[in-house]
């Protein structure tokens, strides 16, 4: 994920979705996590599913905005 990209570079003229807003998204479903994990929380294997469809629908919009050139492997 390019989350070191300025706004600049990640606001492009052809826009198939807020590429910004998603990266902040992620970010801060990561970042939850981060914290839960360090007070111990477990995560479920549904948490798990859930934060990686998320991830892959996100890098998918950011590979049609042409921000994302690497695929990430289906399932």
């Amino acid at each position: 994920m390019p989350f070191e990209l300025g706004e600049e570079a990640l606001c492009s003229v052809s826009c198939n979705g807020c590429s910004l807003k998603l990266l902040e998204h992620i970010d801060i479903e990561m970042s939850d996590w981060e914290r839960r994990l360090s007070a111990g929380d477990v995560p479920t294997f549904g948490d798990l599913k859930r934060l990686a469809s998320t991830a892959r629908k996100i890098h998918a919009v950011l590979e049609r905005n042409g921000i994302a050139t690497n695929p990430i492997p289906s399932q």
